[in-house]
């Protein structure tokens, strides 16, 4: 019997997510996840309230710089960081290719980075871009196609007193592979390296401390927990202090403001504190924010990996289906294929029956090929809170009428 304080009520959850009447059901997540309503009202309420300019003088100043507090702590509650130290931006991608530019003004020939090929691109492709910018050397680590596991032994042949950055995943947007990023930013800081951590995939899925992982920078995005379109980097303020990105003259040199150009979108970061109040809220804990949401995340795990587990094993019966999949640490993240159809038209035939599980390489582009899959890809299943096992038996009902539709993979059974 589930533990009443690690469980989560997934009708009740449900109810606060006004898509799901529309019936479809949403193995779409790690693309971005639906909108739980107090999300949606606390960015409607804002826009339609008095602000201003962030300052401590007009009610109108103060809300604003109120909404922008509150999301930074509101972060760093669910991050296990610094306040102070949370960067806002338009999304992961754009925080990422300008902390990059920031890193490589102090990079130069004999200098290298290294990347990892089970990355999202917003992982690889600015550091690849920053590094040959300045005359600074890529190390790439693989990945074990058949285990999907990162090459730990590869990356630490690779390190040397050269690197200047490890780049890392916490969890593959692909094929779900949570890399021991711990064993990854302890091998980067003997070397003296930095080291950043693309969370946007695991954030949505486990409880995460910044602290405990070691990242010197970790990125994620709102978007794929709950929250509204925006990106988020936590670092320490102290590190941040040391970097000196381009900005305009009259902006603040304030850490972390220095990295936010422009007016920030108070809209989207009052609903980002929506978002984590909500994710706080899922288990019904009690306590301070941190440890409701360390409560609520556990809760989130358990539900999601119990659904992972029915639907692998009712995968593991379709001889006809591959899944790529299968790290022994793993968020509930599933990429397969059919034997004898393009995965576009399994994609098609899920969603003319209500079930969104799309194809493609999702940004994952590196690991994409390396598993022979070119620039394709698959069929991705990601699950979210909100999945109950009715999507599930939706799923896989779906699934195994496409196989059943398919002459080449009918022979297969």
């Amino acid at each position: 019997m589930s533990d009443p304080a690690t469980s989560i009520d997934v009708p009740a959850l449900r109810a606060h997510f006004p898509s799901l009447r529309a019936g479809y059901a949403h193995f779409d997540g790690p693309g971005g996840s639906q909108t739980p309503a107090p999300v949606a009202e606390a960015v409607a309420s804002t826009m339609t309230s008095p602000l201003a300019n962030r300052g401590r003088v007009s009610a109108a100043e103060r809300r604003a710089d109120d909404i922008v507090l509150g999301a930074r702590a509101a972060m760093a509650d669910l991050l296990g960081a610094d306040p102070a130290g949370i960067v806002f931006g338009r999304s992961m991608t754009q925080l990422t290719y300008d902390m990059a530019r920031t890193l490589a003004a102090g990079w130069g020939p004999g200098d290298e980075v290294v990347v990892t090929r089970l990355d999202h691109d917003a992982n690889i492709r600015p550091w690849v871009q920053a590094a040959r910018r300045v005359g600074a050397a890529v190390r790439w680590v693989d990945f074990d196609p058949a285990t999907a596991e990162l090459d730990l032994d590869g990356l630490a042949e690779v390190l040397s007193r050269r690197t200047r950055l490890v780049a890392v995943t916490a969890a593959s947007n692909l094929v779900g592979t949570r890399p021991a990023v711990r064993t990854v930013t302890d091998l980067a800081r003997e070397v003296g390296a930095l080291s950043y951590v693309d969370g946007v995939h695991e954030t949505a899925h486990f409880p995460v401390d910044v602290a405990a992982l070691g990242a010197d920078f970790f990125a994620c995005s709102p978007y794929k927990f709950l929250g509204p379109h925006c990106g988020v980097v936590a670092a320490a303020p102290a590190l941040l202090e040391t970097l000196h990105p381009d900005k305009l003259a009259p902006s603040t040199d304030a850490v972390p403001e220095r990295f936010e150009l422009g007016t920030l979108p108070y809209e989207l970061l009052a609903g980002t504190t929506a978002a984590v109040d909500f994710l706080a809220g899922i288990a019904g804990g009690a306590g301070e924010r941190r440890a409701r949401l360390v409560t609520s995340m556990t809760a989130v795990a358990a539900h999601e990996d119990r659904l992972r587990e029915r639907i692998e094993a009712a995968l593991a019966a379709l001889p006809a289906v591959t899944v790529y999949s299968r790290a022994a640490r793993r968020t509930p993240t599933l990429l397969l294929e059919v034997a004898g159809a393009a995965s576009p038209e399994v994609y098609r035939f899920l969603a003319e029956r209500g079930i969104n599980a799309p194809a493609g390489s999702f940004y994952a582009l590196e690991a994409s090929r390396w598993l022979g899959l070119g620039d394709t890809g698959a069929v991705r299943v990601g699950l979210a809170p909100y999945i109950d096992d009715g999507d599930v038996d939706r799923l896989l009902d779906g699934l195994a009428a496409f196989v059943d539709s398919v002459p080449a993979a009918a022979a297969t059974r």
